[in-house]
């Protein structure tokens, strides 16, 4: 077998090897990953369909019709023959009416902007809070370090969900019946306009941030050390400079992950408190609420409570798929792990 001579010119060579960064690397890694470019697609369409939701909805969220509350479309009678001997047919509700004669698929549809808002809002105050609180405890460490942690242990002592429930009773009851012009008013004023999700949002925010906080610490104990740290501090970099600039976007890819990981628990929240009654103000829509209220006639109309329980797993679905996509990308030490 004979092995034909390669011969390379070094003039036509250079520059046609092209080095990829570390993020474009990572973005390789993500693209190629089909459940999470299906999750990220998802979340685009719900995302758009949430923007334009006033565009899309063929009605309003609050339009009511008392004289067709309950009806339902002629498909859905020949999905579930049940319904057929007591059903009100009308067909021009897509999926059907609740019992306020209020069309489902609008509600569904505005009722994304809830999820979605609780989506983006939530990891942002624990990013905040949480990073903040976990790069002070790690980077100066010590006594400070010690107190810090265990002031995080003792809120993880506490059940979560159970403390945003107590945190919303409070809340609720508190801000019922405000003096104008005081702050309590104010915050009354605040939450009625955002449909209630101001109070959800503190709520969350006050206990979501304490994994956050965790994890930050533990990245900058790990980066404070490194050969890079050392060199800026004998460059003479401060405190700040350090932190900002060499060890933030160092650990900000744990972060991330862990953030988008998360985002099903914060709309999992959102719905749960909505479900028991805590959460956004009637007449808003919240797929917890249209569950909870669909439930109570679960056996005659399932509709009315499958379908944003449908939406709610799609959407929780979503963000795990791209959860997983990230940390693949973003972390390939920890793939399928």
């Amino acid at each position: 077998m004979t092995v034909p001579n390669i011969t390379l010119d070094p003039e036509n060579t250079i520059g046609t090897i092209k080095s990829r960064s570390l993020s474009q690397e990572a973005f390789r890694r993500l693209v190629r990953n089909r459940a999470a470019v299906c999750g990220g697609i998802i979340i685009i369409a719900i995302i758009l369909i949430a923007v334009l939701a006033d565009f899309i909805a063929p009605y309003t969220y609050d339009k009511q019709s008392l004289s067709e509350g309950n009806v339902v479309p002629t498909w859905l009678t020949n999905v579930f023959v049940s319904m057929r001997p007591y059903a009100k047919i009308v067909d021009r509700f897509p999926i059907g009416a609740d019992n306020l004669g209020r069309d489902l698929l609008s509600r569904i549809i505005y009722g994304a902007r809830i999820s979605l808002a609780v989506a983006f809002i939530g990891p942002i105050i624990s990013l905040v809070i949480g990073v903040i609180y976990g790069s002070i405890a790690g980077y100066v460490g010590g006594t400070t370090d010690n107190i810090m942690m265990r002031i995080v242990d003792v809120l993880y002592a506490f059940p979560g969900l159970l403390f945003i429930i107590l945190l919303m009773a409070f809340f609720r009851n508190s801000f019922s019946n405000p003096e104008p012009g005081t702050l309590t008013y104010f915050l009354g004023q605040m939450d009625a306009k955002f449909g209630g999700l101001l109070f959800i949002m503190i709520g969350i925010g006050l206990t979501a941030w304490e994994t956050t906080a965790r994890l930050t610490r533990g990245q900058v104990l790990s980066v404070r050390e490194k050969e890079y740290i050392e060199a800026a501090r004998a460059l003479g970099g401060n405190n700040a400079h350090i932190m900002f600039r060499h060890i933030f976007p160092n650990i900000l890819g744990p972060l991330i992950v862990m953030e988008t990981l998360a985002i099903p628990s914060y709309i999992y929240t959102e719905a749960f408190l909505s479900f028991i009654g805590l959460g956004v103000n009637p007449p808003t829509p919240s797929w917890g609420s249209m569950i909870s209220d669909g439930a109570k006639a679960i056996r005659t109309y399932p509709n009315q409570a499958i379908f944003p329980a449908l939406a709610l797993a799609i959407i929780m679905f979503a963000f795990n798929f791209l959860g997983d996509g990230l940390r693949d990308a973003l972390e390939p030490r920890l793939r399928g792990s």
